[in-house]
């Protein structure tokens, strides 16, 4: 059974009837999730199940809601990004409902959407988003928290499914960003960065750099080099740079480089805010981001949002390290929003 993608592109069809009875549909969640589901457990692969999605296939990360709690989350992850990265998150998250996290096409392991003749745009992800969110939550309200790329892509997809702003209960950014003019680096850097991106996001570039500048030895001999500047790894110890460049490893290879490559293209040229959305949104923003010029940022949030209301956080860094536990997690998710997660969904 094939469903007409309700969107703007006519000509792209979702198989999600099929696909998500075999995959990820709730009936057959307890055929298809692994028998070990303890919130404690510091194993992610206790909570993937496989995804499969117009012939993508992918993973999701689901944690069953604790005793007492009602809420239904989806978290929609950013940039370079995996399932296993932000499951400190997800444990975060999963004390006050039910939290769901699936992948993106080209990242986390996921196949592209090249591989159905699709390229990787905002407007092509936030389809796939409202395909699996019309599936995902049918009769459900849903609290959508997004971080980064996927609060613009999150963004988009309310924008073309106006229909879904019914469905959701609340809606968080986490250093999200609408507009390229967010971005805080310099003239020149910014335009550097663009079209190297446009560069290696054709095939033949991405292929000679997956194969030759991605190769294990030589991400690490990067990192290594510039460990003591670089913001990730700077304030580690020896162990603990070792385990995140590995992280970093990993992350770079399991991510398609051309998918990457063309979603920085779209994050240089991001304009959402000429439709609104009605809705009104909290957002976490960093102080200090390496990224996002929060003031812009938050400017541009009110042209799109009914309401923006924001949400201080102590927090330095743009995202968590990438290998970080539920302790370390914890703190980039604010007290007031633990207190909003806490009510209970109307």
């Amino acid at each position: 059974m094939y469903v007409a993608c309700p969107f703007s592109i006519p000509s792209v069809v979702y198989p999600v009837a099929y696909a998500w009875q075999v995959s990820t549909f709730p009936v057959h969640f307890d055929v298809m999730a692994r028998t070990k589901t303890d919130p404690k457990t510091q194993n992610p692969e206790d909570y993937i199940q496989p995804l499969l999605m117009n012939g993508l296939e992918g993973r999701m990360l689901h944690m069953p809601a604790p005793k007492g709690k009602s809420r239904e989350m989806l978290f929609v992850y950013g940039h370079h990004a995996s399932l296993e990265r932000q499951f400190g998150v997800m444990q975060v998250l999963n004390r006050y409902g039910s939290v769901t996290m699936p992948d993106l096409p080209g990242f986390g392991g996921m196949e592209p959407l090249y591989k159905i003749g699709l390229k990787p745009s905002i407007d092509n992800l936030a389809d796939y988003l409202a395909a699996f969110v019309k599936m995902r939550y049918k009769r459900k309200k849903v609290t959508i928290i997004a971080m980064s790329l996927g609060f613009a892509i999150t963004t988009r997809m309310l924008q073309r499914c106006p229909e879904l702003t019914k469905k959701v209960e609340l809606l968080v950014s986490v250093v999200g960003f609408t507009h390229h003019d967010e971005f805080v680096f310099s003239k020149r850097n910014f335009y550097l960065m663009r079209y190297g991106a446009s560069f290696f996001s054709n095939r033949i570039p991405a292929y000679i750099g997956k194969n030759l500048a991605l190769r294990p030895s030589l991400i690490r001999a990067t990192y290594a080099l510039v460990a003591d500047k670089n913001v990730k790894l700077k304030d580690a110890d020896e162990a603990e740079r070792k385990k995140r460049i590995d992280f970093e490893v990993h992350l770079w290879q399991v991510n398609d480089i051309r998918t990457y490559m063309d979603t920085s293209v779209s994050m240089f040229k991001l304009n959402l805010v000429n439709e609104r959305v009605n809705l009104p949104v909290y957002h976490i923003g960093v102080d200090d981001d390496r990224y996002f010029d929060n003031h812009v940022v938050e400017q541009h949030l009110a042209v799109i949002y009914d309401k923006v209301n924001i949400i201080k956080t102590s927090f330095k860094n743009h995202g968590p390290t990438v290998i970080a536990d539920a302790a370390a997690a914890s703190v980039f998710i604010p007290p007031r929003l633990k207190r909003l997660l806490a009510q209970q969904p109307r």
